[in-house]
């Protein structure tokens, strides 16, 4: 198996961001939408950023946001890549002069390769378990079995931990997996252990 691309998402601290780099992981993401559990300031944020050694993607993750906020953040914090959470249209996406992917909310979408379609230009599309307006992050999966056929690259994400990633991987065959509730110990407070944990199961199932 190809070398499995991981996102560690929700990130609040700079101290857990240095673990994640020191093991390792390829993207980080951090949440903009007011109003979530893993929120971050978009100067902390950018200050988390800076510290990062190079080569590591940080990824400004929004729901819903008024253009404006998104324009501001963006401006703050220049991320590498941005990803919308809920029901904004392509226009929306692609409008900030960066690349950007798009959740799908498998709960709620039946026919992902229609969904996908009407986001064209996306850069690839993190398959989560929540409904449509409803937040990520929840710890809940869906069900594996419907992976979709597109061109775009897939990030697997919903319900992920160190005991179920391999199997996930197994199954799916995505470009790569995202996590979030399952590194933590609280919304926005990642675990170390858990960290080490999660890669580690990655990069075993990678010598499959």
């Amino acid at each position: 198996m190809t070398r499995m691309r991981i996102k560690f998402c929700g990130i609040t601290r700079q101290g857990d961001a240095q673990v994640a780099a020191d093991l390792g992981v390829d993207a980080l993401g951090f949440v903009f939408t007011r109003g979530s559990r893993r929120f971050v300031e978009p100067d902390s944020a950018r200050a988390i950023i800076r510290a990062l050694p190079a080569f590591i993607t940080a990824v400004a993750l929004f729901m819903d946001d008024e253009p404006a906020w998104v324009r501001e953040v963006t401006s703050i914090v220049n991320p590498s890549l941005l990803q919308f959470h809920g029901e904004e249209a392509v226009a929306d996406c692609a409008g900030y002069g960066k690349p950007f992917i798009k959740a799908v909310p498998m709960a709620s979408v039946a026919d992902v390769a229609s969904y996908a379609a009407s986001y064209p230009g996306a850069s690839g599309f993190l398959l989560d378990a929540h409904r449509s307006g409803e937040p990520g992050g929840q710890g809940l999966r869906f069900d594996w079995s419907r992976r979709p056929l597109l061109e775009q690259p897939l990030i697997l994400a919903g319900g992920l931990d160190a005991a179920n990633v391999a199997a996930a991987i197994r199954q799916m065959r995505p470009y790569a997996v995202d996590v979030s509730s399952g590194i933590e110990s609280a919304p926005g407070i990642k675990d170390a252990e858990r960290m080490r944990a999660f890669v580690a199961a990655v990069r075993a199932v990678e010598t499959d």
